[in-house]
């Protein structure tokens, strides 16, 4: 049995078995009351002492905080109870009992502390919300795409060369050569694009940035859609489609998820096609005339992408970024060939990027220019080539990062929480 089945209504009346752990515990006179969570959720126990015999009541006394417990009991309805039901115990057994002096009290700990301990932080009700969150936003990433016919097909976590850019690769030894943890699956999905036609990667990919910003990790998660005969247009609009779906999928399915955040919903009830575009170069306009100092053809950090995105209601897309500060595969304008098809998807409440994108070159020649613009060791670069020569098409592309959509859909002021495990320059413990 579980506590979900239990505060939906469908066991009143009934004797169940419920296993879990203990959250808190008070006695008023002949009664204990246990709070018990197993995974699905929390709920209370009481425990009188004329109902069982005394050893169990004994045992009770004994509880510490997640102590780890199997009890039986009836069902009952009880509107002064969190979630409006109780189990009324008749018997309880200790599976183990937990040491005194739980790390982790009501009192405010420091982020240090919390992230030092957070395989137990992990255990509080709101990293709880917070993470069934982020399970659903992934499930909706895989449901979305899978029902639009897509095919996942994984991407290697080592590779022999660089995506984004070689100063933000993680390098390891590799049997006597050397590799390099993933930046992105793309390169390799445009590989299995020209099998399937439509597909996706899903997994954790790593960047050695050193920022440390409130939404930079090391090592993060990113789902990334290819799709053959695709254009930029095309490409927007799924990604409309997408991030729309996932919103209206997790606003519907953790409702009480968002209690817990106390997040208001109302900006996410927003988020319906067709998005607001805005060009990099009107992004530079409209930033300048906010005061910021920047130019043309520098990239937008933090605090720009911050001031744009506060400035829409729903995500914006800001796209056509100058094409020699984005990645080497992506295809020129070919009405001004200084930019790329290319954009970024800007979450609303001051959020910033958390999809990228761009209509990918399929010219071999131009590829190849690139390559040596940038220069990139073509020879790491010739299996991607070859996929230029034998059928290709117009195609694109994007990566939704998952932490940072999970981020603004909780309305958090940091990223670390959106993981289990964080890894930041600065941690990479527990």
């Amino acid at each position: 049995m579980s506590v979900k089945d239990i505060l939906e209504g469908k066991l009143t009346g009934k004797e169940v078995e419920l296993k879990g752990w203990l959250v808190t515990k008070r006695s008023s006179g002949g009664v204990q009351f246990l709070m018990i969570r197993d995974g699905t959720g929390t709920i209370q126990s009481t425990i009188h002492k004329d109902e069982v015999n005394e050893k169990i009541f004994q045992e009770t006394d004994k509880l510490t905080q997640e102590s780890s417990l199997a009890l039986k009991g009836i069902v009952k309805v009880d509107k002064r109870a969190p979630g409006g039901y109780e189990i009324r115990v008749n018997d309880l057994q200790i599976v183990q009992l937990a040491v005194q002096d739980y790390p982790l009290s009501k009192k405010a700990h420091g982020i240090d502390f919390l992230m030092d301990w957070r395989h137990l932080w992990i255990r509080s009700p709101r990293q709880i919300a917070i993470l069934k969150i982020r399970a659903e936003v992934v499930k909706a990433c895989r449901d979305f795409l899978d029902e639009q016919g897509f095919t996942l097909t994984d991407s290697p976590i080592f590779t022999p060369s660089s995506v984004e850019g070689v100063a933000t690769l993680f390098e390891t030894p590799y049997f006597g050569d050397k590799a390099f943890l993933t930046q992105s699956g793309q390169l390799y999905v445009e590989a299995t694009m020209a099998a399937f036609g439509k597909v996706y990667c899903f997994g954790p990919t790593f960047r050695a940035e050193k920022s440390k910003t409130p939404r930079h990790l090391t090592e993060f998660w990113m789902v990334e859609p290819e799709m053959a005969f695709f254009t930029f247009e095309d490409n927007l609009r799924l990604q409309e489609e997408m991030l729309t779906y996932i919103v209206k999928k997790t606003l519907e399915k953790r409702s009480k998820e968002f209690e817990v955040l106390k997040r208001d919903t109302k900006p996410l009830k927003k988020v319906e096609p067709p998005f607001d575009r805005i060009s990099y170069t009107e992004a530079i306009g409209m930033l300048q005339k906010d005061g910021f100092s920047i130019e043309w053809g520098e990239d937008l950090g933090l605090p720009h992408e911050k001031a744009i995105s506060l400035k829409f209601e729903k995500p914006v897309f800001v796209h056509r970024y100058p094409a020699r500060t984005r990645a080497f595969y992506m295809q020129p304008d070919p009405e001004d060939p200084k930019v790329a098809l290319c954009a970024d998807l800007m979450a609303p409440e001051g959020y910033g990027e958390i999809i990228g994108g761009s209509e990918r070159i399929y010219d071999l020649k131009l590829l190849e220019q690139r390559i040596e613009e940038f220069g990139l060791p073509k020879k790491a670069y010739e299996w991607y080539l070859a996929l230029r020569k034998f059928g290709s098409v117009p195609h694109s592309g994007f990566g939704l990062g998952i932490e940072r959509t999970v981020t603004w859909i909780c309305k958090l002021k940091h990223i670390r929480e959106t993981i289990p495990f964080p890894r930041t320059t600065t941690r990479i413990y527990p």
